[in-house]
């Protein structure tokens, strides 16, 4: 049997298996809207919300030149199951303006939100003008909510002088605050890139872990991992409560992709990480697919299907970048031997062994094929290129990432290289510290031709306070001369896309730990247009 038939073996196994859960599951796994008539949820009259229904916020993302997708969710009360309204839909109005002032309306609709999507909405707001700021907010019942600001794309074929963007990940509430956020909030940009690990699955305590809250104390359901769909629902609630997250989503459009917290630590396509049944991880897969969609300004396309969600997609702005937002969790091989820091070996290396899966990998190389973009940039989830953790022969690789998918990464590279891509910039998340790497024909051979660049963004919170040179900073640094930059505090990374450059600045804050610290530029570099390699600036 052919990898192409295992592969269509398994994923008939998983629809068969899901026709034969029962009615829960089967609600669970709905993957579209209810339908009309008796089987729709009664409609609840908003009048009657007695309480803010907005205290999740707003958000927009994935901005086309002509729409953008604009999301809120209903919660009163968001630490409860539920979240404080009967499980009946609500009619929810919205309104996108050019100003702030909501003075001048340029489109307004209604729509609804269904306790079957935990009261969510997704708005696909059409019919606007490219590269153009708007304002937008809701309306239920008597309750405005916070306005947000988006921009949508501009034309495909419009010439571009900047386009400036930012790159986060690995936001765990119980590390610490959301501070980077607040000051990314404040920074001018045209949209924030979110890598993976928006939430995590790990208990958090009454006191909100190293938050240490003296004022209020948390439920006791936060204080399990997250296994079920209300687990799962909950968990967003509580993150999205914080009020910096929530300033940041406000003020930009995101465009989001997941890594593996979002689900269950280091998982790998249907492997879970601990020894459970396989069916018993898609139960739980599925859950937090459907609440990841539910909890993120994502458009109808990405709505999951059961266990499965097509979450890689392409975003084109003007001549200047395209971007090709990757999945590097659903549908990758199995970790090689067990996983964690490994001697790399036969396993490892296997050339079956693919972190994309095939149809994704056909799918970014012939983008490239098609692409005319200055820049072509690849957000995605765990560390790109060659990391060894000590300059000595017995060096390990991380199995995790692209180091234990080695033949993946070489059909990427060859691909861009058979595409004519000469700007490659790969963005990467996962491991709380900030990298800048340049990408190596050949990693062994240092002096070997430069063919892209990778800026890895630190976590907002994920590790605490961190430090500027983490305990291996030495062996990093010293096992891997491309690796130009190696940074452990928390922040969030800047990118500045021009025709003739592209710049990274490294933005870092003192502490989480405690609230309210200050933000700092620990590092700048420039890679030159058809000229990869990273320079300090």
């Amino acid at each position: 049997m052919t990898a192409e038939l295992r592969a269509a073996a398994r994923r008939f196994d998983r629809r068969r298996f899901l026709t034969v859960t029962g009615a829960a599951a089967a609600l669970a796994f709905a993957a579209h809207l209810p339908a009309a008539g008796a089987a729709s949820a009664a409609e609840l009259d908003a009048r009657t919300i007695d309480e803010d229904p907005f205290t999740l916020g707003v958000a927009s993302g994935d901005p086309l030149p002509g729409s953008v997708l604009l999301w809120t969710r209903l919660a009163p009360r968001p630490y409860e199951p539920g979240s404080g309204l009967p499980r009946r839909r609500v009619q929810v109005r919205w309104e996108l303006a050019h100003d702030a002032r909501f003075t001048r309306i340029v489109r307004r609709g209604h729509a609804t939100a269904h306790p079957e999507f935990d009261h969510s909405v997704h708005v696909e707001a059409g019919g606007l003008a490219p590269g153009r700021e708007y304002h937008y907010r809701f309306r239920a019942g008597d309750w405005i909510s916070p306005a947000g600001r988006t921009r949508t794309a501009p034309h495909a074929v419009a010439r571009l002088g900047g386009l400036r963007l930012a790159a986060v990940s690995c936001q765990a509430y119980h590390d610490g605050y959301f501070t980077a956020y607040r000051h990314l909030a404040e920074e001018d940009l045209d949209l924030v890139l979110h890598l993976g690990d928006y939430l995590y699955e790990y208990a958090v305590n009454a006191t909100g872990g190293a938050r240490a809250y003296t004022d209020r104390r948390l439920p006791a359901h936060f204080n399990r991992e997250t296994v079920t769909l209300e687990d799962y629902r909950l968990r967003y609630g509580l993150y999205k409560s914080d009020p910096d997250l929530r300033a940041a989503h406000a003020a930009h459009p995101f465009v989001v992709t997941w890594d593996d917290h979002e689900t269950e630590n280091n998982y790998a396509g249907g492997t879970p990480e601990n020894d459970v049944p396989p069916e018993e991880f898609l139960l739980r897969r599925a859950a937090a697919y459907r609440a990841y969609w539910e909890n993120q300004p994502l458009r109808a396309p990405q709505r999951p299907q059961g266990p499965d969600m097509r979450l890689y997609r392409r975003l084109r702005f003007g001549d200047l970048a395209q971007f090709d937002i990757l999945d590097t969790r659903q549908y990758r091989s199995n970790q090689a031997y067990g996983d964690g820091w490994q001697t790399p070996g036969p396993e490892s290396e296997d050339p079956a062994r693919t972190m994309t899966g095939a149809e994704q990998e056909r799918w970014l190389i012939d983008g490239w094929k098609d692409s005319r973009a200055v820049w072509n940039v690849v957000p995605q989830q765990v560390t790109f290129a060659r990391r060894r953790n000590v300059p000595t022969p017995d060096y390990k690789l991380s199995m995790d990432a692209w180091d234990g998918y080695p033949a993946s990464r070489q059909r990427l590279l060859d691909g861009a290289q058979a595409a004519g891509i000469e700007n490659l910039v790969v963005l990467t998340g996962d491991v709380h510290v900030g990298y800048a790497f340049d990408l190596k024909a050949d990693f062994d051979d240092p002096a070997s031709r430069t063919v892209g660049t990778e800026l890895v963004a630190t976590s907002i919170a994920s590790g605490k306070d961190g430090a500027d040179r983490p305990a291996n900073w030495d062996n990093l640094t010293r096992a891997n001369p491309h690796l130009k930059f190696c940074n452990g505090r928390r922040g969030y990374l800047a990118v500045t896309l021009e025709p003739g450059q592209a710049r990274a600045d490294f933005r870092t804050v003192s502490a989480v730990t405690t609230p309210g610290a200050p933000v700092t530029t620990a590092a700048s570099f420039v890679t030159e247009a058809g000229n990869p390699g990273l320079t300090p600036v």
